[in-house]
């Protein structure tokens, strides 16, 4: 008897530091297991980039050459890049120019693709950045509102507004601005800034409110949607009854308890929203002519220049995957539930 009954606390004490040490770092194990699936993401990525490379009409070397380039020369080229290597070969050295910054060289703006993109990538960003904020800035509070107006006249003029808002295409949406903001009453311009620098667009802000404006609407409409049937969620749990039932100002509930909880679904968009916010940002700055990554990727692909295309294909991939990590990550913060794979 006295073997067997110490048989079960040894048992016991040999478990509990493991299941001990899983509980106190439960968000390391989630951040690692996310950072892998990440880098198989891009790694997946790469090869799928590298694949389109392969099957470039004509191959690199008559888009870089020419249609006049004879056999010789696109022989000569190939031998000189390494075309004419073996398939694992040619990914290999891709892969090591990537991990240094080398996309190759634009077929027509006489610069590395890397440099064409570091030039317009910090606009599109500055873009896209200023769209989310205000977006965010305005369909949390009315999201809110309409949860807590529920099935009024307020709550449904406002979902009637947001479905046509969130079905508009980008495109036909800047023109209503054009026409109405700039044709119309004539108080903003319809073109983009135009400089070369973050700081030179942001001289000219007056510029920057059409093109803003296209891009916050969409995502006001969708981000206020989801804050709503989170905040409705959220009314109706234990813990807003009990600080209401305490006395607790009902504002204080909202902006205490409500709204940090409510914010889960939001921030779990904000990764799945990017590569919609960039293909957003391709028409926007086409149709206003900013000077953004958008723009570069749009003459690339009137021009057949498939070193940027690709080189920009790449880069949003990876932005998106890093996005989609980072609003993980914050979800993780705000709602704990949300690590070790439990949603």
């Amino acid at each position: 008897m006295s073997s067997s009954s110490n048989a079960v606390p040894a048992t016991v004490a040999l478990r509990a530091p493991v299941a001990g040490t899983r509980q106190r770092n439960p968000f390391l194990f989630f951040l690692l297991r996310r950072i892998g699936q990440a880098l198989i993401v891009i790694f997946v990525v790469t090869v799928v980039v590298f694949a389109l490379l392969q099957m470039l009409p004509g191959g690199p070397a008559r888009g870089v050459l020419g249609v006049q380039a004879t056999a010789e020369q696109i022989a000569a080229f190939n031998h000189a890049q390494g075309f004419d290597r073996p398939v694992w070969q040619q990914y290999g050295m891709f892969l090591g120019r990537l991990l240094t910054g080398d996309l190759g060289d634009s077929y027509l703006l006489n610069m590395s693709v890397a440099d064409a993109i570091v030039q317009r990538l910090p606009k599109t960003l500055l873009l896209t950045g200023m769209s989310l904020v205000i977006a965010l800035l305005v369909a949390i509070p009315v999201g809110i509102f309409q949860a807590v107006r529920r099935n009024r006249g307020a709550d449904y003029t406002l979902s009637t507004l947001a479905i046509i808002a969130y079905s508009t295409p980008s495109f036909f949406l800047g023109m209503l601005l054009i026409m109405l903001f700039s044709q119309t009453f004539a108080i903003l311009p319809a073109n983009a800034p135009q400089g070369e620098t973050v700081a030179a667009v942001l001289l000219e802000p007056q510029r920057l409110i059409l093109p803003v404006l296209t891009g916050a609407i969409p995502l006001v409409a969708n981000f206020s949607r989801y804050m709503r049937s989170s905040a409705l969620d959220g009314l109706s749990e234990d813990y807003i009854r009990t600080a209401r039932s305490k006395g607790t100002p009902f504002r204080r509930v909202l902006s205490k308890h409500l709204l940090r909880n409510s914010l889960t679904p939001v921030v779990a968009m904000l990764g799945y929203q990017l590569p919609v916010m960039f293909g957003g940002a391709l028409v926007i700055e086409q149709l206003f002519n900013y000077p953004g990554m958008g723009l570069l990727f749009w003459n690339a692909a009137q021009s057949s220049d498939f070193p940027v295309l690709l080189g920009c294909v790449l880069v949003i991939s990876i932005a998106t995957v890093v996005g989609s990590l980072l609003a993980d990550i914050i979800q993780a913060l705000l709602d704990p539930r949300t690590r070790g794979g439990i949603a």
